[in-house]
């Protein structure tokens, strides 16, 4: 049986997803985001979220695990139950993840380069404050394509965070991106 662990919560700019903040390292590196409970399969407390019928997506950051719900769903009924299964889970020693797969891509390309050096050291922490991720797809002709993830996917605000705050920031810096879209 491990410690207890200790658990806030934060909202975030998505009203049906909720960062829960733990004192402990969750993940190394990167995150692991399951959209679905089919995606989840790779995750056993991810899992054990989905058998409750209000949990719509898991998503995994360094230190919070942030949980989008159902729309009917009220996070005064379901709240106590997500903390259950999660501290259940934490206290049972069982792995988070059960392969930690890198698909770490490095590109040759100058402006990509510099694409992923802007989100990793500056959009995606401040991204991360809100539950949420952002990663790259792809970039040709000066579309940059990238997909949000947590409490960004689905939140309403998501398409201002990602053209008032990253398009904008992106262009300022290297003026080769036109537009910046969510795939």
């Amino acid at each position: 049986m491990n410690e207890k662990i200790k658990i806030y919560t934060e909202g975030t700019p998505n009203p049906n997803a909720l960062k829960f903040i733990l004192d402990t390292v969750i993940l190394e590196s990167g995150s692991a985001n399951f959209p679905d409970k089919k995606s989840g399969s790779s995750s056993p407390l991810a899992q054990k979220l989905f058998e409750l019928p209000c949990v719509k997506e898991v998503f995994f950051g360094r230190d919070f695990i942030t949980i989008s719900k159902t729309p009917e769903s009220s996070w005064d009924n379901i709240y106590d139950s997500l903390l259950k299964v999660i501290n259940s889970h934490f206290e049972s020693g069982e792995q988070i993840l059960l392969s930690s797969e890198k698909t770490a891509v490095k590109s040759s390309n100058k402006i990509e380069q510099k694409i992923h050096e802007i989100l990793d050291t500056q959009i995606r922490p401040a991204v991360a404050s809100d539950g949420g991720d952002v990663i790259f797809d792809s970039y040709k002709d000066g579309v940059l394509k990238l997909h949000l993830q947590g409490s960004c996917s689905h939140c309403p605000s998501s398409i201002m965070t990602l053209k008032v705050g990253i398009e904008s920031m992106l262009k300022k810096v290297i003026p080769e991106i036109k537009e910046v879209i969510s795939v």
